[in-house]
């Protein structure tokens, strides 16, 4: 069936949505796995900066991290020492302004725009002779890859891919972030995009007037700064062309998507119905696991990241073997 029993358990001594989203982000020591980097310059005057880990003739698997997320993220080197220890070649792509530096032009990334792992796919099969086999993204990054998958439907060379905690629906996203316990997520992502916006128009002269230490919420940021900088005639606009969940039933790639029903960044509702999903899509929908959490194990000092394990388990299995591998 399309929408799968999970076998997660969270650790005992971490339940509840929130402990499962901000243990790792708080906690989790960053053992990252030895690094190759390169920059590939795009035909527009910009740049991505790629991180590689793994084997050199391992089979090479494209990671699209989250919103201000970059290799330095706390699932980031756990996932791709998962991915290295199955052999796999692992190319963590940091999406423009991620990699520590400011990229060089006024439009920066966004949950839709999927032309830059496009080129990035395509730049690799160029440079490496060979294709990608298969792809990761984490919450946005996965809304982007979902998306990407339904835009190239047949066209995709990809043979597998996976997705963790993804918001198909932005609007839902925004909404539910000005809740409860979510706004700490929102303050603290925002005041992020608050000062790489700064950070970067120190250096050039925004096309925006827009005082964004005013914008205090994801609906007012991206109304005024994303949509604007990126061609949308408005939020709305925004959020409906790139919401990902409309572009699922296009899939054609066998793909995972792990998401937990308790996700503090989303409504139960905005998870897609079995009835979304073709029969090359699994939806694993565990009933606690937070935002990009999934925390199991018996003590904090032996803290276990179950998603990990997961995904690179899925990706290591053969296509023709049991789903549940």
């Amino acid at each position: 069936m399309p929408i799968m029993h999970s076998e997660f358990e969270p650790a005992w001594w971490l339940r509840g949505q929130h402990a499962q989203t901000l243990w790792p982000s708080l906690f989790r020591k960053r053992n990252l796995p030895a690094i190759d980097w390169e920059r590939v310059e795009l035909e527009d005057g910009d740049f991505i900066d790629l991180a590689w880990s793994g084997p050199a003739k391992g089979r090479i698997v494209l990671f699209l991290h989250g919103l201000e997320g970059s290799l330095q993220s706390h699932y980031a080197g756990g996932m791709m020492q998962q991915l290295n220890q199955r052999g796999f070649r692992v190319c963590l792509m940091h999406f423009r302004g991620c990699s520590g530096e400011p990229n060089r032009l006024p439009v920066s990334y966004h949950s839709g725009k999927t032309d830059d792992p496009q080129t990035v796919l395509e730049h690799i099969q160029q440079s490496r002779g060979r294709a990608v086999y298969a792809a990761v993204g984490v919450s946005l990054g996965g809304n982007v890859l979902l998306k990407w998958l339904g835009e190239r439907a047949e066209c995709s060379p990809l043979r597998k891919a996976a997705a963790l905690s993804v918001p198909f629906k932005l609007d839902d996203a925004a909404h539910r972030l000005r809740q409860g316990l979510s706004r700490i997520y929102q303050r603290y992502l925002l005041k992020q995009m608050r000062q790489k916006y700064q950070s970067k128009f120190r250096r050039f002269s925004t096309p925006l007037k827009v005082d964004v230490d005013r914008l205090k919420t994801f609906h007012q940021f991206d109304d005024q700064v994303t949509a604007v900088l990126h061609g949308f005639s408005g939020v709305d606009d925004y959020y409906r062309r790139c919401s990902c969940r409309q572009y699922i039933s296009q899939i054609r790639v066998p793909t995972l998507i792990l998401h937990a029903q308790d996700d503090p960044f989303m409504f139960p509702r905005t998870v897609p119905l079995e009835a979304e999903l073709p029969g090359n899509v699994w939806l694993e929908l565990p009933e606690t696991g937070g935002h990009v959490g999934f925390v199991s194990g018996a003590a904090p000092w032996r803290a276990e990241y179950w998603a990990e394990h997961r995904i690179a388990a899925w990706l290591a299995a053969e296509c023709s073997s049991n789903i549940q591998q």
